[in-house]
């Protein structure tokens, strides 16, 4: 039978899950629009590889290339450290669970519970990592339609227009799975309040989802770049 704390836990699953989800369909929404900071993005994206196929040298742009590889090389190897940190919570569930229960707002929380919480954030980190892994690949074929672009004496040849919007494409894709990493590091945090109880995971969940609108749509970043992007209001 279910009890008031189990209930808040499952409304608060609920509502982390609901916000991650309507985030990412507001996103999705925009995602052609320039209406956001990551649509926009988008579109500088494209405007970088049409310039730099008009480029006789192209240093400069694989150096930008190798920066976003190595970033995203970073929080791969930054997710695969979160997960060992998962399995070593989950072997340490003793000494945290203590440490938890007396923080804990309300009556502890059965240790089964507590088990679940870390195995959902592993996963959480699971999913960031198999996206930073992706968007790295793409990255590096992102590189290679770089290179096989014709040079800047053919730029306006459709030859070349068509090679810079294939890499453009995959910059493109490369960097949308790279923020949905991100979103889930974003997130893990947020759900790091469920190891308190339900309220303060709805209370950090919220706080997340209002923080990540407020970058997308309101800061100072998203208006300059929707502005460029030809847009007057996000």
């Amino acid at each position: 039978m279910l009890t008031a704390a189990s209930m808040i836990d499952l409304l608060a699953v609920a509502w982390f899950v609901g916000a991650w989800l309507i985030y990412s369909l507001i996103i999705w929404h925009f995602s052609l629009s320039g209406r956001s900071l990551s649509s926009a993005m988008d579109h500088q994206r494209r405007q970088w590889m049409h310039t730099m196929a008009r480029r006789d040298l192209r240093m400069i742009d694989t150096g930008i290339m190798s920066g976003l590889q190595n970033g995203t090389a970073f929080f791969a190897s930054t997710s695969l450290i979160a997960i060992g940190g998962g399995f070593a919570l989950l072997n340490s569930t003793d000494q945290v669970y203590g440490v938890l229960r007396d923080l804990s707002m309300s009556e502890a929380a059965p240790r089964g519970l507590f088990e679940v919480k870390a195995i959902g954030l592993t996963l959480i980190f699971g999913f960031a990592f198999f996206e930073f892994g992706w968007s790295y690949r793409l990255f590096n074929y992102a590189s290679i339609l770089v290179g096989a672009t014709p040079s800047a004496a053919h730029a306006g040849e459709m030859e070349a227009i068509a090679a810079a919007d294939r890499a453009a494409t995959f910059t493109i894709a490369a960097g949308r799975h790279f923020n949905h990493g991100l979103r889930a590091f974003f997130f893990a945090v947020g759900y790091l309040g469920w190891f308190i109880n339900g309220w303060v995971l709805i209370a950090t969940t919220s706080l997340i989802l209002i923080m990540q609108l407020y970058r997308q749509f309101l800061s100072p970043a998203a208006r300059t770049v929707i502005l460029a992007a030809g847009k007057d209001r996000p």
